[in-house]
């Protein structure tokens, strides 16, 4: 075990205290660069994932700027810049613009000083930034515009990432459309794809997914057509890096491979370093993807090579190393090594592990100081900090002597000061905030807050928010420690708030490791925070803190599936699900099961009363290990009397404390926002010794707090426009035929509903889309196999001609709603499953609604007898045809419809449907 010993005194280190200077504040950061949008990780110090923007070829062919004039001043300054030594390449570059202001050379100054914007921008000096620009801009613009066609492109595009970078993503679009106008104009093929590529990335930040992908599309087609050059296999990696950012992960496989393959026709050992490295990240990003789905499948059973999680970890572990043997570059080969530690951590190949630690010290200290340099060296003090919380499991650990504490804290000092000699503030708080930690680790309150709170300063100053919220939380975790409630929260609320300012950049990020860590870097300050707030006595939890806390939960939720999605996804209007209960339904009850380490605290609002809560002191381990069995239980129909008994546990957690209060304020109907692994349960389903719950209420499932225009559903003409499939297609025979979806479309028509439909080979995905979009329609049924996981990219409904991923489905029913004002009042997602065990799974399915516009979304957690579900569906509509109930009724009267039939009384068929969204 390693000795809790005083790392190392802060006097002897030279890091130095400062004072704060100026009001906190916290704004959106887009990142200084497209390309460090797309390849830095929401930390991206900490996992290496991918190389740092000064040592991409895209970044490299940005500069090249430069490389338009032989002068030395304006030549060091560019190697400097690539080389990450950002303050001194403003030093340079100033000097620079001197002599050509001084010569009248007002070309060459324009270089200089949009390439003193860049360096400019990398330091997070915005207001120098921005006047270089502008002067360089004003310049060009006085000259000859033909002749500097080429140079204003580039200075635009440099004015393009600044206002990016600056949250100002509207007027970035317009600077980019005008450079891609003008590079079209000048016939530069290479610079209308790096105009598109960002263009695209904008979009994508303000949530308009499908214009980013129609313009990746086209980007793609583009390249196609060029002949082989280190351009076209730039903008394919770029392409393939941004392609995956969205979530398109065998379209960015298929441009990262022909990016490698023209880079071995060129015979350029960087590009095909560079390519490897990308292939490398996405095979690893699909590994942990598939890894995750894989862990909760029913079956072990892999149909095709590329769902085997092992297939993409070989991968990966290939990519990393081939890459490491073919770069030039020494940064990369470290980079690719440190992943490759990271992987080998992560898998617990702790052999592979320590015998990579000695090259990789070695490579690490040879580095010359950059930003990325000292990134390398944080990363690697992290991986060893993580090895040695594992140290009883390695297998010799001689790699490890060399490494104490105080090596540790050494090495991590040295990253301050050296962040401080290259004026990289960014650098420096990142390296702070490191070594706070280790002293945090180590119990040394004092030094580790007083690093935290620096670290803290450097990034509210220069325009890093992801590390401010990183600082924050690290306070709030150090104030806890010390039993400083107060302080913890006053920092807990300080990082939830830095958070929402980071929502976009959270869901812009290419690299998968984002969705892998967010559990672990981002869900963990929500449910911290939570608890603390929950924490006071029992006196002074009063509706103020239990409203916070429930607000909390919402936007961990937000964040959740903003995550699965990769784009922000609830925007717009809405309106408070007290707001409903209190006026519009006054018999409708709301209840916020919260799951914490070690409680399960149930916050619930009751119809024109304030908020109450109460809680059970049982373990997140319990709750998700008796809801898992549970669930294994219900989908049994013969263990249905195993089921009640079980299941009476669940109901004293959520419901025995507030049962005579339900029945007092005569309530009919439950609105649950469920968290954790009581998604994947079905709350109509919960026995309380006599009855199911649904025998009581009518039971509703919302993903939020808040509810997209609630309206009940008025007497109108109901028209649905049905889809349904009775055979799988080719090449998903793990689907089984569902012979009764005739019958189950015939029963939506007999009920009284004008339907428009499409049954089998007549169900693909060009006629639904067809019909979407021509169609008169206020309901969308589709009867057919799909599946809702953990990954968005996994999440479908299939057609006859293959799946629908939920990200294409969206964009269909979206293109609808941008034509016509009518919205789908009730989307129904029939057969289809959630990923049995899959705590996330649930996501999935609440994105499907959430997104697809329908004011409520009515669908399977698991699949059921075909038959079963033909009965439920066709009394379902019969009774909202009528118009007399409210849609969680009329799923109600169904429910206890087959519950009353003697061969559907088992839960497992009749409490698989769940409603969604506007229950009313």
């Amino acid at each position: 075990m390693i000795k809790t010993t005083k790392i190392y005194d802060q006097n002897s280190i030279k890091i130095r205290r400062r004072k704060a200077q100026g009001k906190t504040f916290y704004w959106v950061n887009l990142l200084s660069y497209f390309l460090i949008a797309l390849l830095c990780i929401l930390a991206s110090p900490v996992l290496a994932k991918v190389p740092s923007a000064m040592n991409s070829s895209y970044h490299q062919a940005n500069a090249t700027i430069a490389n338009t004039i032989s002068a030395s001043p304006l030549e060091q300054g560019k190697v400097l810049y690539d080389a990450g030594r950002f303050a001194e390449a403003v030093q340079i570059l100033q000097q620079a613009a001197q002599e050509y202001k001084q010569k009248g050379d007002n070309l060459k100054l324009a270089i200089t000083l949009s390439n003193l914007s860049l360096a400019y921008q990398q330091l997070g000096a915005w207001t120098e930034a921005k006047q270089a620009i502008t002067e360089s801009l004003n310049l060009l613009r006085t000259g000859d515009q033909n002749q500097n066609l080429q140079v204003l492109a580039k200075s635009l595009d440099i004015q393009g990432r600044l206002q990016l970078a600056m949250g100002q993503t509207q007027e970035a679009l317009e600077t980019w459309k005008q450079t891609a106008e003008i590079y079209k104009q000048a016939k530069n093929d290479s610079g209308v794809v790096r105009s598109q590529i960002n263009l695209a990335q904008a979009w994508r930040t303000q949530g308009f997914y499908p214009r980013a992908v129609k313009i990746l599309t086209e980007v793609y087609q583009k390249l196609q057509s060029q002949p082989d050059s280190i351009e076209k296999a730039v903008g394919l990696r770029s392409l393939g890096d941004a392609l995956l950012a969205v979530g398109d992960g065998q379209n960015s496989l298929d441009a990262l491979k022909q990016s490698w393959e023209i880079a071995q026709r060129l015979q350029s050992n960087t590009e095909i370093g560079a390519s490897l490295f990308s292939l490398g990240n996405h095979a690893r990003a699909q590994y942990e993807q598939k890894q995750a789905i894989a862990k909760y499948r029913q079956t072990t059973q892999v149909s095709r090579q590329e769902s085997d999680p092992k297939y993409w970890l070989s991968e990966a572990i290939n990519y990393y190393q081939q890459t490491t043997q073919v770069s030039p570059s020494p940064l990369i080969k470290v980079q690719s090594q440190l992943n490759l530690l990271s992987l080998f951590i992560e898998e617990q190949k702790f052999t592979e592990a320590e015998a990579s630690i000695p090259l990789i010290e070695s490579q690490v200290k040879q580095l010359p100081n950059s930003r990325a340099a000292i990134y390398a060296q944080i990363n690697f003090a992290q991986s060893l900090v993580k090895l040695q919380s594992r140290e009883s499991q390695l297998p010799s650990r001689k790699s490890l002597w060399e490494f104490s504490t105080q090596d540790l804290g050494r090495s991590l000092a040295t990253t301050v000061e050296q962040s401080r000699s290259l004026g990289d503030k960014r650098a420096e708080a990142y390296a702070l905030l490191s070594l706070g930690s280790l002293y945090q680790k180590n119990q040394q309150w004092s030094d580790a807050e007083s690093l935290t709170q620096q670290a803290l300063i450097l990034a509210q100053t220069n325009n890093a928010p992801d590390i401010a919220y990183q600082s924050e939380w690290q306070l709030g975790r150090l104030k806890r420690s010390q039993k400083d409630i107060k302080g913890a929260i006053v920092a807990y609320d300080a990082a939830v708030e830095t958070l929402k300012s980071l929502r976009s950049d959270l869901v812009a990020d290419k690299n998968q490791d984002v969705q892998f860590n967010f559990r672990d870097s981002v869900e963990p300050v929500y449910r911290e925070s939570v608890e603390l707030l929950l924490q006071s006595p029992e006196e002074k939890l009063d509706e103020t803190i239990l409203d916070k806390a429930r607000q909390r939960i919402e936007a961990l939720q937000l964040a959740e599936l903003d995550n699965f999605f990769r784009e922000a996804c609830l925007q717009g209007q809405s309106v408070t699900l007290d707001k409903v209960v209190d006026q519009d339904n006054p018999t409708a009850a709301i209840l916020y099961p919260i799951i914490l380490p070690e409680q399960l605290q149930v916050i619930v609002k009751i119809p024109n009363k304030p908020l109450r809560h109460y809680s059970q002191n049982i373990s997140q381990a319990y709750v998700d290990k008796r809801v898992a069995e549970l669930r294994k239980t219900l989908v049994n129909p013969a263990a249905t009397n195993a089921f009640k008994t079980q299941s009476q546990e669940v109901y004293q957690w959520l419901l025995k404390p507030i049962e005579s209060e339900l029945a007092a304020s005569k309530v009919d109907t439950l609105v649950f926002v469920l968290d954790g692994k009581l998604r994947n349960l079905p709350m109509a389903s919960l026995y309380d010794g006599k009855q199911y719950l649904v025998e009581k209420y009518a039971i509703a499932l919302s993903v939020g707090l808040q509810l997209q225009k609630p309206k009940p559903f008025v007497q109108e003409k109901l028209r649905a426009l049905t889809a349904g499939l009775t055979k799988p297609p080719v090449g998903f025979s793990d689907y089984a035929p569902l012979p009764a979806i005739k019958d189950e479309i015939n029963l939506i028509a007999s009920a009284g509903v004008s339907t428009t439909s499409l049954l089998d080979q007549q169900f693909t995905r060009k006629a639904l889309e067809t019909e979407v979009n021509t169609a008169p329609f206020n309901v969308v049924h589709l009867a057919t196999h799909g599946e809702f996981s953990s990954s968005a990219e996994n999440t479908f409904i299939l057609a006859a001609d293959g799946p629908i991923n939920v990200k294409r489905f969206d964009s269909l029913l979206r293109s609808r709603d941008e034509n016509r004002a009518e919205p789908v009042e009730l989307l129904v997602l029939s057969a289809c499953q959630t990923a049995a065990g899959d705590n996330r799974a649930a996501l999935g399915l609440a994105g499907a609604a959430v997104r697809a516009g329908a004011r409520s979304t009515l669908a399977s957690l698991w699949q059921i007898d075909d038959e079963a579900t033909a009965l439920f569906v066709g009394d379902f509509y019969r009774e909202l045809n009528r118009g007399k109930m409210t849609k969680a009724a009329a799923v109600r009267h169904a429910q206890l419809k087959l519950l009353q039939h003697p061969n559907y009384r088992a839960p497992s068929f009749w409490s698989a449907y769940v409603l969604i969204g506007n229950w009313l």
